[in-house]
């Protein structure tokens, strides 16, 4: 699989193009942590939120495009990895707008942030697409593990909690995948 390449949209006004990653810009909060460390926490969220919001794209195009004899075993299970990840997701986004931040989920910003390779489009059989999609679980787990002590040394207990109920899941949900390439999906 090949590493991320975004193809770039014409420009847009600058005033525009000045917002879009806007990440150091904080909304007010009482929250006690300090800006420098909402400021870094944010930024590493916002990454890993390109991520599931990746992961959420990579499993649906496995569901919507997946054939062969175990077609609605694993139609039904990309399916609810979906909407496992897009539930991650949304956990991150909203710690990310609780420290005072903007969450970045647009397509773009995910094509440019996502450390996800890209999902092979020509996948038909369901061991290509359990193969793909355990690569890109595998590669999100760890990512979020890595997340899981950036925001430990960052003294973000709360966000580092967060990524650690994702890794659980994740976890899960690659268990599940990857008994499939022991049979004969």
């Amino acid at each position: 699989m090949a590493k991320k390449t975004s193809a770039r949209r014409p420009a847009v006004s600058r005033s525009a193009s000045e917002t879009r990653y806007a990440s150091n810009r904080l909304h007010p909060t009482k929250n006690d942590l300090p800006e420098a460390t909402r400021v870094e926490v944010i930024g590493l969220l916002n990454r890993r939120l390109a991520d599931a919001i990746d992961l959420e794209t990579q499993a649906k195009q496995a569901h919507w495009n997946v054939k062969g004899p175990a077609f609605i075993a694993l139609h039904e299970l990309f399916d609810q990895i979906h909407g496992a990840v897009d539930e991650y997701a949304d956990l991150i986004a909203e710690r990310i707008v609780q420290l005072g931040g903007i969450a970045e989920g647009t397509v773009e910003v995910v094509a440019d942030r996502s450390s996800l390779l890209d999902y092979p489009l020509g996948l038909s059989q369901g061991r290509e697409h359990v193969a793909a999609l355990s690569d890109a679980l595998s590669e999100f787990g760890r990512a979020v593990r890595i997340g899981i002590e950036e925001m430990s040394e960052l003294g973000d207990a709360d966000a580092a909690d967060i990524l650690t109920e994702i890794s659980r899941g994740v976890d899960k949900w690659l268990w599940f995948v990857e008994a499939h390439l022991e049979g004969n999906a």
